[in-house]
């Protein structure tokens, strides 16, 4: 594994640690981060919320923001995007957060 694949698995799991404070599942397992990428010095993420209208965007940004900055300070300067296309469904959570939510979630 390269150095820039750790940093970036290192990122991911820094991610993990953000939970959706109304479902409290992780926001990678419910699908919610869309991308990673490393530049020079800098830290890209893209994600979306489940819905537009949800109140703790800004509240999720922040804490997913914090998180690498404190879990993987050499990521740089953290950007983080969010994104509403494409959007958000069911389908893109882990299969296990899927099975544990039961149907119609």
């Amino acid at each position: 594994m390269t150095a820039a694949e750790a940093l970036n698995e290192r990122i991911w799991g820094a991610l993990r640690s953000v939970d959706d404070p109304e479902l409290g599942i992780n926001i990678v397992d419910l699908g919610l981060v869309y991308a990673v990428r490393l530049e020079a010095g800098r830290a890209s993420i893209r994600l979306t919320m489940t819905s537009p209208a949800c109140p703790l965007g800004p509240f999720i940004v922040d804490q997913a923001r914090a998180a690498i900055e404190s879990f993987v300070p050499e990521a740089g300067e953290v950007d983080i995007e969010l994104v509403w296309e494409p959007p958000w469904h069911p389908g893109l959570m882990a299969e296990h957060v899927a099975g544990a939510l039961g149907p119609g979630r």
